[in-house]
C-alpha cells in the first residue's frame, strides 16, 4: 500500500466498488511438505552493535530462491538480533517495519530498547531483510533514479501528462523484467512468510513470536496461515485489511490520507498565530493548492515540483509529528517565497527519497505478484477519477507509484485467505483514523482470526502506534509478551486507549532536518517503509 517508509511502511488507488472476494481455504498455498526443513543454513552471528545499540549481532542465512525447487538456486537473507539476557528465554521475536521492501534490521534493536527492559531481555529480537531487501542478496534494484525530481504533474488535466506518467510506468515494469527475469516470480508474500520459516528453523526454534508493522501485519497473517502450528505469540500493529489486497486497498488509502490531510489544514488554522496562514481550514487549504499550482510551473530549487510537494507532505498523513515542520515549510513558502525550507522538507521527509530504488522495486515486485491487479488502463483511469473527486490529495500521486502494476512483465498470484482458528491469542492494535492502514482494516483481521484481541486508539491518527509513546498501548503489548494474556471485551474493540495529543508548532530556529527519524515506529520503522500508501 503506499509507503513509508517509506516506507514505509505502510502502503493507492482507490477504487469505487466493493472488496474483493476471499478465495476459498483450498486456495491457500502451502509450501510442500519438508521443503522449508531441508532449506535453512545455521545462522554464525557476529558482532555489529552500534552506540544505541551495543549487543546487536549480524548474521545470515541462505534459503531457496524457489521452494518447489529447494536443492536448487539459494538467496541470502540478513538477519541481526539482540540476544536475550534473562536466565530464560521465550524463543525468538522476528520483527518487521512494513512496506513491503522495509529493512528490519535496525528495527530489531528499537524494539528491543523500547520494550521495557524486564520484558526484552526475555526474548531474541530477531530483525531481517525480506528476500529483495537491503543487504539480502540479491537486492532489487529496478531502475536506479526513477523518482528522480521533477517528475511530471500526477493530475492527468492533460493528454500528455498522462502520457508521460504512463512512459514512466511501462518502462519501469519492463527494466524490471528485463533485469530480474528469473528473480521476480519468486518475491513476494508467501515466499517472504516461508523465509520467515526458514528463519525459524535457522534459530533451531520450534515456534516463533512475531511482531509486525503495516505490511507486517499482512505478512505475519500470512505466516499464520501457512505454519499455524509454528506461531506462539502474533503482534500487528496498524493493519492491513487483507480482503482488499492490493488495489482496492490502495483505493481505500486515498480517501483516508485526505482526511489526514484535511486534519493536518485544521491543525495549521488553530495555531495561525505561528503560521499565519488562515484561520479557516478551508482558506488554508485554498492556499496549499496555489502553492502546488505555483510550483508546477516553477519547482522550488529546480526540485520541488507538485508532485514532489505531494511526496514530501504524504509523510505527514503517517505521523502528526511531521506537521510542524512541513507547516513552517509551507508558511516560509506561501507567505515569503522562501524555498529553501521546502527543498530541505523534501529532502528530509519526502517518502519516496525514504523508500530508496531498492524499497521500491521491491515493493513493486511483492504487490504486483501478490494479487490480480487491472491490466487495463482504462479502469485504472475509470477509478481514480472517480476518487479524485473527493480525495484530491494523493489519488493521483498514489495511482502512479501503483501503475507498473498494470504492465507488469510477471503474472499475479491469488490473494491468500488468511482466517485462521488455529491459532493461539493474538494482540491487534489499530488507531481509529490511520490513514496508511485504516480502521476497517483492523476490524476485519479481528473477525477473521478467532482467538484475536484488538487494542483500539480512539481518535489516533498515527500509523504505527505501539512503542511510540502512548503508555495505555505500551502496557498491553508488554503484558502479552510477558505472559500471553490479551484483554478480552464485549464489543468490536477488547481494549480502547486514548491518543496521544497533537503537537505543539515549533520554534522558529527548528528545521525539517531535525524532523527525521523521531517518533516511535515511524522513526525506526517509517523511514524504512515504503508507499504501503505501509
Amino acid at each position: 500500500m503506499r509507503k513509508s517508509a517509506a516506507v514505509l511502511c505502510g502502503a493507492a488507488v482507490v477504487m469505487a466498488g466493493s472488496l474483493t472476494a476471499v478465495p476459498a481455504d483450498a486456495s491457500t498455498p502451502r509450501p510442500a511438505a519438508g521443503t522449508v526443513a531441508a532449506s535453512a543454513t545455521k545462522v554464525t552471528w557476529k558482532k555489529c552493535g552500534t552506540a544505541g545499540h551495543p549487543t546487536l549481532q549480524c548474521g545470515s542465512v541462505k534459503v531457496p530462491l524457489d521452494y518447489a525447487h529447494p536443492s536448487g538456486k539459494k538467496i541470502t537473507l540478513a538477519l541481526s538480533r539482540v540476544p536475550h539476557t534473562a536466565k530464560t528465554s521465550q524463543g525468538p521475536l522476528l520483527v518487521n517495519p512494513g512496506g513491503p521492501g522495509g529493512s528490519g534490521l535496525s528495527l530489531a534493536g528499537f524494539v528491543a530498547s523500547s520494550l521495557p527492559k524486564k520484558v526484552a531481555a526475555q526474548y531474541d529480537v530477531i530483525g531481517f531483510d525480506p528476500r529483495g531487501v537491503g543487504r539480502s542478496s540479491p537486492a532489487l534494484d529496478c531502475r536506479p533514479g526513477s523518482f528522480k525530481p521533477v517528475r511530471p504533474d500526477s493530475v492527468p488535466s492533460a493528454p500528455a501528462i498522462e502520457k508521460a506518467n504512463l512512459a514512466r510506468a511501462r518502462s519501469f515494469a519492463a527494466a524490471c523484467g528485463k533485469k530480474y527475469a528469473s528473480v521476480l516470480p519468486h518475491i513476494n508474500t508467501v515466499n517472504a512468510a516461508t523465509d520467515m520459516d526458514s528463519i525459524r528453523r535457522a534459530l533451531g526454534a520450534k515456534k516463533i513470536n512475531y511482531f509486525g508493522y503495516s505490511y507486517g501485519t499482512y505478512l505475519g497473517a500470512v505466516y499464520a496461515k501457512l505454519f499455524p502450528e509454528r506461531v506462539r505469540r502474533l503482534v500487528l500493529d496498524s493493519i492491513v485489511d487483507p480482503t482488499g489486497v492490493w488495489y482496492e486497498d490502495n483505493i481505500r488509502q486515498d480517501y483516508a490520507f485526505e482526511a489526514r490531510q484535511q486534519a493536518f489544514l485544521a491543525w495549521i488554522a488553530q495555531h495561525d498565530s505561528t503560521y499565519k496562514l488562515g484561520t479557516d481550514p478551508a482558506g488554508v487549504e485554498a492556499r496549499w493548492y496555489t502553492m502546488r499550482a505555483a510550483l508546477a510551473k516553477k519547482p522550488a530549487g529546480g526540485k520541488v515540483g507538485a508532485s514532489e510537494l505531494e511526496d514530501t507532505f504524504i509523510p505527514g498523513g503517517y505521523y502528526n509529528g511531521y506537521w510542524p515542520y512541513l507547516a513552517q515549510a509551507f508558511a516560509a513558502y506561501a507567505n515569503d517565497k522562501k524555498t529553501a525550507p521546502l527543498v530541505e522538507a523534501y529532502k528530509s521527509l519526502a517518502a519516496v527519497d525514504a523508500s530508496g530504488d531498492n524499497g521500491y522495486s521491491v515493493y513493486a515486485a511483492v504487490q504486483c505478484r501478490d494479487t490480480p491487479w487491472p491490466r487495463d488502463w482504462r479502469q485504472w483511469r475509470k477509478d481514480n477519477l472517480a476518487a479524485y473527486t473527493k480525495a484530491l490529495f494523493m489519488t493521483w500521486n498514489n495511482a502512479w507509484y501503483n501503475a507498473p502494476c498494470a504492465f507488469w512483465p510477471v503474472s499475479a498470484k491469488r490473494p491468500v485467505n488468511v482466517a485462521n482458528g488455529k491459532l493461539p491469542p493474538v494482540l491487534l492494535f489499530q488507531a481509529t483514523d490511520d490513514a496508511a492502514t485504516p480502521y476497517e482494516g483492523g476490524v476485519t483481521v479481528h473477525r477473521l482470526l478467532r482467538r484475536s484481541s484488538l487494542v483500539v486508539e480512539q481518535g489516533g491518527g498515527n500509523h504505527g502506534i505501539t512503542l511510540s509513546g502512548n503508555a495505555c498501548l505500551d502496557k498491553h503489548l508488554a503484558t502479552y509478551l510477558t505472559n500471553g494474556k490479551v484483554p478480552r471485551g464485549h464489543g468490536v474493540a477488547d481494549a480502547v486507549c486514548r491518543r496521544l495529543p497533537d503537537p505543539k508548532p515549533l520554534s522558529a530556529s527548528a528545521s525539517a532536518a531535525s524532523a527525521a527519524p523521531t517518533g516511535g515506529a515511524r522513526g525506526a520503522a517509517l523511514h524504512n517503509l515504503v508507499h504501503f500508501r505501509g
